[in-house]
């Protein structure tokens, strides 16, 4: 849909290109429209470890209407009470954290369409243009908007992530390094041959099952980029601030 931005997104992966994006946290939906304003081609609004409410999260989802941005929300958990708390607010992806099993990855797909395909419930709201728009159009775009981006963060869901993948519906896999790291019992150790081996083979799965890839990281881009990534996530809001604040203080300190 035009509103949430997501053909931009699809047409630049589906283009040879690298969409890059941010991740925001803080309930001020002007960060947001900052992110959309400094460029990035998705916006990440986390629901899940951010300030969010539901007031907040649709101000956030407004905010990059009129840019190149497409909006992406993270909600707490994959439960189909969060994803409607959402999804009428039209964002251009859902994301769906600490997905293990198919089981998990149906209720996610299903949450996110509308009957047949899904149990999705019929609150048409900013996607439809608040009763303005072609009823017929927004029906047929609903049936692939908003993307089901399902979070592969934990060494269970590795185990079954061929089940996974044959899910239809599922539109992208992201992958968490840190937590993933983190579930085999070595948080942030990015380079160990184990975990390095589950990131090359987790990737490597998804692009065979021809499904979108992305990953949040904030360094390595090289690495992900030969593992096959479609879309990054490379920085948050309150990292971003704290660099440019250190960044500053120390110039000033030099002189």
């Amino acid at each position: 849909m035009k509103i949430n931005n997501l053909e931009k997104f699809l047409a630049k992966v589906r283009g040879g290109e690298m969409p890059v994006g941010a991740v925001v946290t803080f309930a001020d939906p002007a960060v947001t429209e900052l992110t959309a304003e400094a460029g990035f081609d998705f916006v990440w609004i986390d629901g899940e470890h951010g300030e969010m409410d539901r007031f907040s999260a649709m101000a956030h989802l407004m905010a990059v209407k009129g840019t190149d941005c497409a909006s992406f929300y993270r909600v707490p958990a994959c439960d189909h009470t969060e994803i409607k708390r959402v999804i009428d607010f039209a964002p251009a992806g859902v994301i769906v954290p600490m997905v293990m099993n198919a089981d998990d990855a149906r209720r996610a797909v299903a949450a996110c369409r509308y009957p047949p395909e899904g149990n999705r419930g019929c609150g048409f709201r900013r996607g439809l243009a608040y009763g303005t728009g072609d009823f017929a159009e927004y029906w047929e775009a609903s049936k692939g908007d908003p993307l089901v981006i399902i979070q592969l963060e934990h060494i269970e869901a590795v185990r079954n992530l061929d089940a996974i993948l044959a899910v239809p519906g599922v539109g992208a896999i992201l992958i968490g390094p840190y937590d993933l790291s983190a579930s085999m019992g070595k948080e942030g150790q990015w380079h160990d041959p184990e975990v390095a081996a589950v990131y090359d083979e987790s990737c490597r799965k998804v692009r065979e099952a021809d499904i979108l890839l992305g990953v949040y990281t904030e360094c390595d881009f090289d690495v992900w980029r030969r593992r096959g990534v479609q879309f990054m996530a490379i920085k948050n809001d309150t990292n971003a601030l704290l660099l440019g604040y250190q960044t500053m203080r120390r110039q000033v300190a030099a002189g």
